[in-house]
């Protein structure tokens, strides 16, 4: 038999309890309140406590935490009727099994249960004060969303955050990686030492190594003095490397040695620099079809996710738009008039059912739009037809068409006409591509939605010159 502590201050939810677990196979103890339960834990030892967050007195992440310190190993429940991200990450932080909502899914809570008190696993405390999780998070910094595939996430950080582990955030773009990254630094050990951020594939490939590891004065023409790359920058801290699976081969290898060895050397130095950084990395790309193309080293892969998090896209968890919605008023008014302005209910009926390729991102820039164009306090569906409502897709060319574009010659060379046909294709689209972003191929990548190590791949496997560069004597 499994004995069982119930912790609550409402009669009704301890009555639920004895109702749902009225089986000979679990013991059940009450306590109105934390400082009962804690006398109650400490004379009986339970195998698993489930208690509430919210109790006059001391509330139940206190609890947790001295329930933690006391036995690591004994499961704790959270249940509660108010699942904001903070209160989930903090349980988690804590080392709660799992955070269970009111009214109960009583089939899951019987499940999570079982599988709390069959769980071996012990769980290390966190000595950490609460009070540095106390302080107000800026509204560009807050994730938002009570759906349960955000509050998975939720979850996964309050379990990662204490870890030094590597972490790889995977989603679309505009999903909010850095947000999520951002959270588990400040959940970390770390959040009183630097965050610093970089964007992988938004720096040219010739200055992003001098950006990750610094130079020594007089490494190349303009460096007229020595400079500290983001590592040594970072360290004590976080690194986060959004679009990793835009950096480059021979780069992927420096920073391979940097995870493995946690030195570096600045560009031009020969005197090896320690650093302590904890990388958090993000992509948008599938970054096992890339290692398969030879496009992104496997062993780096696999340092840099020892632990996966991944982002659910908007059309996903659509409950939460009605939330950002309202977290995207209040941060673009700065609190003038936001509580007067009004989304009219066919706005968003529109803004549930559309599709939002460009996520979360995409609904705040949709929002700050209807913002400045509204007249008076209405965003009225008509704000929106520029921005949601795309015409409709041309139809391709009929076959006889595509194939008055092949040349006789691949024409007549049966068998080979489909592989011969798509690479004549993917050349003269590259090289398109390029034209139109004057040779900028971080530009051309983004035109292409491809990485711009597939570009330069590409490049060189068609030898595509630069009509433009100045030609070497």
């Amino acid at each position: 038999m499994f004995k069982l502590l119930i912790v609550d201050d409402e009669q009704s939810v301890r009555y639920s309890f004895r109702k749902i677990l009225a089986t000979s196979k679990y013991s059940l103890i009450e306590a109105g309140n934390a400082d009962e339960g804690m006398q109650i834990f400490r004379k009986e030892m339970p195998d698993l406590v489930i208690l509430d967050i919210e109790m006059p007195g001391k509330d139940g992440i206190q609890l947790l935490k001295e329930i933690k310190e006391l036995a690591p190993s004994i499961p704790v429940i959270i249940i509660t009727a108010y699942g904001s991200g903070d209160r989930v990450i903090n349980a988690m932080k804590y080392g709660a099994y799992e955070y269970v909502e009111k009214p109960f899914d009583i089939p899951r809570l019987k499940i999570v249960i079982e599988e709390a008190l069959s769980s071996t696993e012990s769980i290390k405390p966190l000595n950490i004060e609460g009070e540095k999780f106390k302080k107000a998070i800026d509204a560009s910094e807050t994730i938002v969303g009570e759906s349960p595939e955000i509050k998975e996430v939720f979850k996964l950080i309050g379990r990662v955050a204490a870890s030094d582990a590597n972490i790889l955030i995977v989603g679309e773009s505009g999903t909010g990686k850095e947000l999520v990254a951002r959270a588990i630094h400040k959940y970390s050990d770390r959040s009183s030492a630097k965050f610093v951020a970089l964007n992988c594939a938004a720096i040219p490939e010739t200055l992003l190594e001098s950006e990750l590891f610094g130079f020594e004065k007089g490494a190349f023409t303009g460096a007229d003095k020595q400079k500290a790359g983001k590592f040594e920058e970072a360290s004590g801290g976080t690194l986060f490397l959004d679009e990793v699976g835009d950096m480059s081969l021979p780069l992927q290898s420096k920073l391979l040695r940097v995870l493995q060895d946690s030195t570096i050397e600045r560009l031009g130095g020969n005197r090896p620099i320690r650093v302590d950084v904890r990388i958090v990395a993000a992509t948008n790309r599938n970054l096992e079809e890339d290692i398969r193309h030879r496009l992104f080293r496997e062993d780096l892969y696999y340092r840099l996710k020892v632990i996966s998090i991944s982002l659910p896209p908007l059309r996903m968890r659509k409950n939460d738009i009605p939330l950002l919605c309202d977290h995207f008023i209040r941060k673009h008014c700065k609190g003038q008039n936001a509580e007067q302005i009004v989304l009219h209910p066919e706005t968003l009926r529109i803004f549930q059912e559309y599709s939002w390729p460009g996520n979360i991102r995409q609904l705040e820039n949709v929002l700050k739009r209807a913002l400045i164009l509204a007249k008076g306090n209405l965003i009225a569906p008509e704000l929106l037809k520029d921005e949601l409502f795309t015409p409709a897709k041309k139809e391709l060319p009929e076959f006889s068409r595509l194939f008055n574009y092949l040349s006789e010659e691949i024409a007549g060379r049966e068998g080979e006409i489909y592989s011969l046909t798509v690479e004549l294709l993917e050349k003269d689209l590259i090289l398109w591509a390029l034209n139109n972003s004057a040779w900028n191929q971080v530009k051309a990548s983004k035109i292409l939605g491809i990485s711009r190590v597939m570009l330069h791949e590409r490049i060189e496997k068609y030898e595509l010159k630069n009509p433009n560069a100045p030609s070497s004597l």
